[in-house]
């Protein structure tokens, strides 16, 4: 039986090929880059954090034994690093579960995080509607906070959950939709007209949550999507299954930052934010080790991913090394890790 070359094997996931054009196509598709989460014991590149994980041995996927079992004595169950000694990962646990606020010293001032709760409207009350608002900084401190009148008639107050009352809509305690929206966007341009943030960013900040196209909607405004940084849909945080699924924040922040939200009771949108943005800078604080690349809050780049591999270039391409294709590859979204710190 013909075996498979190991010139053929992904230098990335380690799949292997019969033939080196299967290899190239494989790579002009995965997108692989240094900016995937890797296993800390054989180095292997995985689409998100969920994958990683069972690879470890976290999930119901059967894991790779040797790699589950150096882990499982000497890796962080939190941030999956993997350290040379079980004393190193004793004194980097504590500061890896951030349950409690960071310091002012570890922060800049350059994103902000936005929350809401909603109430039920429509004939069943499973339409959601924007009742209560909260914005916070990177110290996470309230920046706004208001009950938002809604435009439509509230059928359903969701109160187990939103603790919010009727008395608490009325127009002595809540703002305007206007009112919620102007404060917000004020916040979030710091004195940069709307106009020009759509394509410099200048002084405006960068806006972090979870569902954050549906928030926006619910104050009926918009955003430049290369200043948003969504953690249901950022693909290293996303399901495995597929990168169209997202993780809830809840399952988020148990599994990445140690504690737990929304365990019941009536719910504080500025708990959301919180982990929103405890988990936004965790992405951002991560270090892949790359030289050439444009750091800073830019657009996305003019030239598609795809280009890494051009048709043209197939025969070039078919007689390059496996680790020679993967520093050509480009991820297809943009790395937190890239942003200002």
């Amino acid at each position: 039986m013909r075996t498979t070359c190991s010139r053929n094997k992904c230098a990335a996931c380690y799949r292997e090929f019969n033939r080196m054009d299967h290899l190239v196509e494989h790579m002009r598709l995965s997108h692989h880059s240094a900016h995937e989460p890797r296993c800390g014991v054989c180095g292997k590149h995985c689409r998100s954090l969920d994958a990683l994980r069972d690879h470890l041995g976290f999930g119901s996927v059967l894991p790779k034994a040797g790699c589950a079992s150096v882990f499982k004595a000497r890796g962080c169950q939190l941030c999956l690093a993997v350290f040379p000694a079980s004393g190193a990962l004793r004194a980097h646990r504590a500061a890896c579960q951030l349950s409690s606020a960071p310091t002012q010293s570890q922060l800049t001032r350059s994103a902000v995080a936005l929350g809401c709760k909603m109430v039920g409207g429509g004939s069943d009350g499973t339409l959601d509607v924007r009742a209560r608002v909260c914005l916070i900084d990177e110290h996470e401190n309230i920046l706004y906070e208001s009950f938002v009148k809604p435009l439509i008639p509230v059928t359903h107050y969701r109160y187990e959950m939103t603790g919010i009352r009727p008395e608490h809509l009325r127009d002595s305690m809540a703002a305007t939709v206007k009112q919620a929206r102007k404060r917000v966007e004020d916040i979030l341009l710091n004195g940069e007209d709307p106009w020009k943030i759509r394509t410099a960013r200048g002084g405006a900040r960068i806006l972090v949550g979870h569902g954050l196209d549906h928030d926006l909607n619910g104050l009926g405004m918009d955003y430049p999507a290369y200043l948003k940084r969504d953690t249901a849909t950022y693909p290293p945080l996303m399901k495995t299954s597929s990168r169209l699924m997202s993780n809830s924040l809840k399952f988020l922040t148990k599994s990445c930052l140690g504690y737990e939200i929304q365990n019941g009771g009536h719910q504080h949108p500025y708990d959301d934010c919180v982990a929103a943005m405890r988990l936004y800078k965790r992405m951002r604080a991560l270090r892949h080790g790359l030289k050439g690349e444009v750091k800073g809050c830019v657009g996305p780049p003019a030239a598609s991913v795809a280009e890494a591999f051009p048709a043209w270039r197939q025969r070039e391409l078919e007689r390059m090394s496996p680790e020679e294709l993967l520093r050509m590859s480009k991820p297809d979204y943009r790395c937190w890790c890239l942003d200002d710190v």
